[in-house]
């Protein structure tokens, strides 16, 4: 569905804009440590204020919306603007990698769109945006190969009729279709200096092994979730996290074990974690097997007492722990749940950036939630809570404090 297909909710503000969607190469890799990975982000937002084309935009005619590891730029005033910064970025780039080597190069893939953008308010009066120009912009770019443009063919079409001299840079690659089964004819954006000749024709590996978390997942369809955050270790931010999962097999077979995965901030070995799962009749379950064992990231099988049947329900609990220098955690609902909980306590010693937000994960965007977290004092703790109903199905939240 494109921008001029929407008809917009009565009295939100619309408008086209010409979008530089960015991308660091594994960004969110976590065999990178935290420091490199921030330095490359730092990187990056001084190779583009540096741009020409940045120096001299309309700032009130542009929007700018950090993503994480990467940077999304609406342009308000000529579809020139992201290809023009594009090539200017890449081969700034270029120079900059000179010098590197390995996972020391910063490498990104970029992709340009022409969309339509809501205007909408946040929590706290400011303006955000959300719609179908970011949203296809990123799916263009989540196409792209290592140091890579990619360019929607609404915008290359009309990059050619403000100047016939762009078709030199715009070579058509194919029809893609998005992980949400839309189709889009791109551009590969390639010269001297900028690009690559070689188009990305292959799913990205990561990708395979998102569908193949959400596979396992959705086995599972939860009565409630409840999520315990306990801050031990001022210091380090140690913190004991406690998942109770109340679930319902939905599938067809029993199943005899549960995937886990867990993300982390600092590097540790799973025997770090004391990770402990029980059923509930309070049986410690046995781990089975284990996948990723990565500095950052820990997937592991737990096999059950007893089989889970079909339309049967259980109950887990998770427990482990492991630090939150950067004070936020993010949990995604792969199957949704009709009920969640959410409680963090720690001392009252820390002073709060209490915030829950909503995360759109293919593309970084965030909104604060609602409604906003409850906070209370009691002794020398600070309990924050939380709690919705009807979470659908690949939400997911990220939770400060």
């Amino acid at each position: 569905m494109r921008g001029d297909d929407i008809v917009p909710p009565q009295g939100i503000q619309t408008q086209t804009y010409h979008w530089f969607f960015s991308d660091i190469v594994a960004g969110s890799n976590p065999t990178i440590p935290t420091k490199a990975q921030v330095q490359k982000i730092a990187v990056l937002n001084e190779l583009i204020s540096q741009t020409h084309t940045f120096k001299k935009r309309n700032i009130s005619s542009t929007i700018i919306l950090p993503t994480g590891d990467g940077m999304a730029i609406g342009f308000g005033d000529s579809p020139e603007k992201p290809l023009l910064l594009s090539i200017e970025l890449h081969k700034a780039l270029s120079k900059y990698n000179e010098s590197k080597r390995g996972k020391e190069k910063l490498l990104l893939r970029i992709g340009i769109d022409s969309g339509l953008v809501y205007f909408v308010k946040d929590l706290e009066g400011k303006d955000n945006v959300w719609g179908p120009g970011i949203i296809m912009t990123r799916c263009v770019m989540d196409l792209c190969g290592d140091m890579q443009i990619f360019a929607a063919s609404r915008l290359a079409e009309e990059l050619v009729k403000v100047s016939p001299k762009y078709k030199e840079f715009l070579h058509f690659a194919k029809t893609y279709e998005t992980k949400y089964g839309e189709k889009i004819q791109l551009y590969n954006v390639y010269g001297k200096g900028f690009g690559s000749k070689k188009a990305q024709t292959k799913p990205k590996k990561a990708a395979k092994d998102m569908q193949r978390n959400i596979k396992v997942a959705s086995n599972f369809s939860f009565n409630e979730i409840k999520i315990l955050l306990d801050v031990i270790d001022v210091k380090t931010m140690q913190t004991r996290h406690t998942w109770i999962w109340d679930l319902i097999n939905i599938s067809k077979e029993a199943k005899h074990r549960i995937f886990y995965y867990l993300d982390g901030q600092t590097p540790r070995n799973f025997s770090d974690l004391n990770v402990k799962v029980t059923d509930q009749n309070n049986n410690r379950l046995e781990i089975s097997e284990r996948g990723a064992n990565k500095p950052y990231r820990k997937e592991f099988y737990v096999t059950l007492e007893k089989p889970i049947l079909p339309r049967q329900e259980t109950v887990l609990k998770l427990e482990y722990e492991w630090e939150r220098p950067e004070r936020t955690f993010l949990y995604e609902f792969p199957s949704g749940a009709k009920k969640f909980n959410y409680t963090c306590t720690l001392p009252k010693e820390i002073n709060l950036k209490n915030r829950i937000l909503k995360v759109d994960l293919a593309t970084g965007y965030k909104v604060h939630a609602t409604p906003p977290a409850l906070v209370k004092q009691s002794n020398d703790k600070t309990i924050i809570t939380w709690s919705k109903k009807n979470i659908a199905p690949h939400d997911a939240y990220q939770f400060e404090w």
